[in-house]
């Protein structure tokens, strides 16, 4: 049968597929159209930052950190404790966060061992509600500057959670003095006598993950309400002329490294 035969409405074959084609593709520029639409929309909508903040509640915070380190490890465990919950409380761009892409701070950054997970996604969290210092939010960065402070100061874990998977006597409780993962979990293990492997180790870690979530609530709150106050004003920067941390002799014994004197 010829592809141009006339057929019942007077149409020929040929006609009607290119018709249909012709349909096929306006439906599918309409889509596409709308999905440029959307994504522009949801591009604008995470570019206004910072992001809004309702309070949320530490305990049940911290309660979600702790499960959450056993699916994402430390950083992840806090951002998604935070950030999980503003999806259901505020919507919006909290939508699009990917909360799973921040898995790599675990063991101090893919395991190097620097900045523990905990503080760096508590500082994440902290400077995408208020802001960073570079656009005049300054209590974002004493937020992050007081995360610091609690983690290398709290007899960790300070959180003990209502199903714990460890029982809590014999998890043992460390000060780091440090934010350094290597540091924290290595006094932690040598006062424990465990090893890094073991499911103590992992509790411990769960349990800083959750600690530092609450801390982190704690002082979001405050700020939503106006009565935060900086508990640290340690900058070594500006003490030494070098960034670092209050302990340097702990790693470097008599060779901390000194900054040159700035020429006047």
């Amino acid at each position: 049968m010829s592809d141009d035969k006339t057929i019942e409405n007077g149409v020929s074959r040929r006609q009607m597929l290119i018709g249909t084609g012709a349909l096929a593709a306006g439906v599918a520029a309409t889509s596409l159209g709308k999905w440029v639409e959307t994504a522009q929309a949801q591009g604008g909508e995470t570019e206004k930052w910072p992001w809004p903040y309702v309070k949320l509640d530490p305990q049940e915070t911290a309660e979600i950190a702790y499960k959450e380190w056993y699916r994402i490890f430390c950083g992840g465990a806090v951002i998604s404790s935070v950030i999980g919950q503003l999806r259901e409380k505020v919507g919006g761009p909290y939508k699009t966060f990917p909360i799973d892409s921040f898995v790599f701070l675990e063991g101090g950054q893919v395991g190097w061992g620097t900045i523990c997970g905990s503080p760096a996604g508590a500082n994440i969290v902290a400077n995408l509600i208020i802001g960073p210092r570079i656009a005049g939010a300054h209590e974002g960065h004493q937020i992050s500057a007081d995360n610091m402070d609690f983690y290398s100061k709290a007899e960790m874990p300070v959180f003990v959670p209502k199903n714990p998977k460890i029982d809590p006597s014999k998890i043992v409780h460390t000060v780091s003095d440090s934010p350094l993962c290597h540091i924290s979990v290595g006094k932690w293990m040598k006062a424990a006598n465990l090893p890094l492997g073991s499911p103590e180790r992992k509790d411990r870690c769960a349990r800083v993950a959750a600690s530092s979530a609450y801390r982190l609530v704690e002082m979001l709150n405050a700020w939503h309400d106006g009565t935060y106050k900086p508990t640290n004003s340690f900058s070594c920067s500006k003490e030494n002329g070098i960034t670092g941390q209050y302990n340097c002799t702990e790693c470097h014994g008599d060779k901390v490294p000194e900054a040159p004197t700035a020429k006047k």
